[in-house]
């Protein structure tokens, strides 16, 4: 008698959707793409850098939200668009014959909105990165830029489609406690908790590391750099704050360079008033020695690790909002990272054992503590090597791409 032969497992179809793919899911669109056991696609927008080895279909809005919108409203028109536009998308791979099992998605902007349209029966993941409030996180926080009560009816107004993505998805993702602990309780038990993940091969101290400045100086381990890296120059990262602190830093250290690397754009927030962005806003109210302090703007990412590699300090504030990933990747780098006391800060960094935590608003204590790190540099070595280990043993790109994968391959359950 003979048996007859096992038909082929077919490959796993997972696509990602991001309005900037890769964004957050870089390293797991990677990782599945170089295993024959998944076929992997991605959505983004036109424009987003995609991945070398991810096949990735992009989409363009029809038109953006009318003028004529009520403001309240015009976030969640934005969604429909974008969610619209996408729809078309996967609607065309569904008639290429492409039904994914699982679709990993960044839902912020809209793109999912739709998703259950075109494919009813894939596994959903969201990736759940804030859930907006009036109190108690980022709006409000700045006394030096008070909400008043439109813009928190805007604010609230903005979690229409947030709730609609919670609903939606069979389960979501948020990188750290805090941001999780901001969504509506009901939802809070299909939250899983991954950070996406360092990856803490490349990003490590080096003491053989050296940065070269604009100017031509050559920067290296044990010389007095304090660094400050955001993407964009903004209040939402303390870049305000900072400033303020320089005066003092540079009369204390007289020895020290300073180096912000970040654009003139804007992330989060809004543009200052008077002034074309945040950089010329604070150069204009305080006044800094030009030779020591180095505006860089975004660098290649090879050069932003040879910076932390070099620094003496790192400091890095923020509103409590979403966790950067620059601060991680200073700890894993061994910076010794000077923190603002805010959440999700201190879920990371513990004060005194792996990093240094300092009032958000404390210009004195911003500078003070930058000055005892210049100055008792041996003190606080054993502090970086921890501030290493901390990001190897909680945040390792292993453990993101390892927890992803249990959420995606469980669609075979």
């Amino acid at each position: 008698m003979t048996s007859t032969p096992a038909q082929p497992t077919r490959a796993r179809r997972v696509l990602f959707v991001h309005q900037n793919f890769p964004g957050q899911f870089k390293r797991i669109a990677a990782h599945l793409a170089r295993d024959p056991a998944y076929e992997v696609l991605a959505i983004g927008k036109e424009g987003c850098p995609g991945l070398p080895d991810v096949r990735t279909l992009t989409y363009k809005l029809h038109r953006v939200q009318a003028k004529e919108t009520h403001h309240y409203a015009r976030p969640f028109e934005s969604g429909i668009l974008h969610g619209q536009a996408c729809l078309r998308v996967l609607l065309a791979l569904k008639e290429k014959g492409f039904v994914p099992d699982v679709i990993v998605a960044h839902p912020g902007w809209g793109d999912t909105m739709f998703v259950r349209e075109a494919f009813p029966d894939a596994r959903l993941v969201h990736f759940s990165e804030f859930y907006y409030h009036t109190d108690h996180a980022d709006v409000g926080f700045d006394p030096e830029f008070p909400n008043n009560i439109d813009d928190r009816a805007r604010v609230r107004a903005k979690n229409a489609l947030q709730l609609l993505n919670l609903e939606a998805c069979d389960i979501a993702v948020a990188p750290t406690r805090w941001q999780k602990s901001l969504h509506p309780k009901p939802y809070q038990d299909k939250i899983a908790l991954i950070h996406e993940g360092i990856d803490t091969t490349y990003l490590c101290p080096n003491p053989a590391a050296s940065f070269t400045l604009p100017n031509g100086k050559v920067l290296r381990p044990g010389d007095p750099v304090v660094t400050y890296v955001s993407r964009n120059l903004e209040p939402y990262r303390g870049f305000h704050t900072f400033m303020r602190a320089l005066p003092a830093i540079l009369a204390d250290n007289p020895g020290c360079d300073i180096v912000l690397a970040g654009g003139d754009g804007v992330s989060y927030g809004a543009r200052p008033a008077g002034a074309g962005n945040w950089r010329e806003k604070m150069l204009a109210e305080v006044a800094i020695d030009a030779s020591r302090v180095h505006f860089l703007d975004r660098i290649p990412f090879a050069r932003y690790r040879e910076l932390l590699q070099v620094s003496a300090a790192h400091v890095y504030l923020t509103y409590p909002f979403v966790l950067s990933w620059s601060m991680l990747e200073a700890m894993a780098c061994g910076c010794l990272v000077i923190g603002s006391d805010t959440a999700p800060v201190t879920e990371v960094i513990r004060d005194g054992e792996n990093g240094l935590l300092v009032d958000f608003f404390d210009t004195a204590a911003i500078a003070a503590t930058v000055s005892r790190a210049l100055r008792e540099r041996e003190r606080w070595m054993p502090m970086r090597a921890r501030a290493v280990e901390s990001i190897k043993a909680g945040y390792a790109v292993e453990e993101g791409i390892a927890g992803y994968r249990r959420l995606i391959d469980a669609a075979a359950l």
